[in-house]
């Protein structure tokens, strides 16, 4: 029998009995819409994230201090800041991989410039900072190479800082008071948003290191220093590389454990988003049991409809129809309920998922490869869960079935 009259007999007898076909498909539909709604969930997360790691900077290198330990007691990761102006210099120098590098000098105070007032980090960079970063000004202009020699009283203003000290005038040659020090404002940086968690990016002045070194922090360690490899396949020798000139510089010996952590992009993303992805799995698995208790509605009625049309097999066997001709129109028919279930639940799924994304703010993202599954599977579940009933309609005697009322 062609598939096209099979396709047509199974949606006419789903028209037949259109309310119970459509509670039958139900659990099929809510099943498909749940799993729809979680991933999308799912996926606009981890695509925020991406978005968030990747507006860190260009192939960017985190170089933070170790584990320490006190006494035979380990104080943890970062817990004393062991890295040095001079560390930043020596992979500078030496490094033949790194295209760029920054030490961070970070510090806290209270801003004060026109009557208003602002407390905010303070980050002492050097101008690789922002081709590290990939920071752009969107007024003004970032701080030169001289003004870090000189030692200059300059700062660059995230746009959140700029926003609460001077509105939307343009504070660019204004000045501004660090703690006790008086600094020029040279530009405002462009807006980079909310970090992966949840920290506001543009909530920060940046200052050359040598500054906030002498004027602000008055401490010789420093907690961070950024690199940057000149491209994406050079991050591991980069790393290896600042690796193995730290390793000199603090005198580590051979065996010993670094007192120091180097970390890039990749793995800073890949961090954010394995976690994230196990969250997705599990909703998607959890909504998943929809689309088992639709699987069974569909059983359950297809055996009810093959009790009803006992008679009608009956004849179609008796007139030359072959029991696999009986056993493909049911399965077919079985086909067809869960494929317009799961279309049904994916129309709904992709509505549900706009709707929460405009209340709640989260991003949502449906990937046409999960859609495609999702559709695949509900018609895969018709086939599971229509098997049962189909073979028990085909194995059916003929003469029986003709005497049964």
């Amino acid at each position: 029998m062609k598939i096209r009259i099979l396709i047509g007999l199974a949606l006419e007898s789903i028209l037949k009995n259109k309310m119970r076909a459509m509670l039958t498909m139900l659990g099929i539909v809510i099943g498909v819409a749940a799993v729809i709604v979680m991933v999308a969930v799912g996926y606009g997360a981890r695509s925020r994230i991406h978005e968030q790691i990747n507006s860190l900077g260009t192939n960017m290198i985190v170089i933070t201090p170790g584990a320490s330990v006190t006494g035979g007691v380990s104080q943890g990761a970062q817990a004393f800041a062991n890295l040095t102006i001079a560390d930043a210099v020596k992979i500078r120098t030496e490094s033949q991989v790194v295209a760029a590098v920054s030490p961070v000098v970070i510090s806290r105070a209270q801003i004060i410039a026109q009557g208003s007032n602002w407390r905010t980090m303070i980050n002492g960079v050097d101008v690789d900072y922002q081709t590290i970063r990939d920071w752009q000004t969107e007024k003004g202009d970032f701080f030169s190479a001289e003004d870090v020699r000189a030692v200059r009283a300059v700062a660059v203003l995230g746009r959140t800082v700029a926003q609460n000290i001077f509105g939307d005038t343009d504070p660019t040659g204004e000045e501004i008071q660090i703690g006790a020090a008086r600094f020029k404002v040279t530009g405002v940086l462009a807006a980079k948003g909310q970090t992966a968690s949840g920290n506001d990016s543009d909530d920060i002045i940046l200052v050359p290191y040598t500054t906030a070194a002498t004027r602000l922090s008055g401490r010789p360690r420093i907690p961070q220093i950024l690199a940057s490899a000149a491209s994406g396949a050079d991050i591991a020798a980069a790393q290896e590389e600042i690796r193995t000139l730290l390793r000199e510089s603090h005198h580590i010996q051979s065996g010993d454990d670094d007192d120091f952590t180097v970390r890039n992009q990749t793995e800073l993303a890949a961090t954010a988003e394995s976690s994230t992805q196990v969250m997705t799995l599990l909703m998607a698995a959890i909504a998943s049991i929809s689309l088992l208790v639709g699987g069974i509605g569909i059983m359950n009625i297809m055996l009810v409809s093959v009790t009803e049309r006992t008679r009608e097999i009956g004849i179609r066997l008796a007139i030359g129809a072959r029991g696999s001709d009986v056993l493909t129109q049911f399965l077919v028919e079985s086909i067809v309920m869960g494929i317009l279930g799961g279309i049904a639940g994916l129309a709904l799924g992709i509505g549900s998922a706009e709707v929460l994304a405009s209340f709640t703010g989260w991003e949502t993202e449906i990937s046409p490869l999960v859609m495609v599954v999702a559709v695949g599977f509900s018609g895969a579940v018709g086939v599971f869960f229509g098997y049962y009933p189909a073979k028990k309609a085909a194995a059916l005697n003929p003469i029986e079935a003709l005497r049964y009322e």
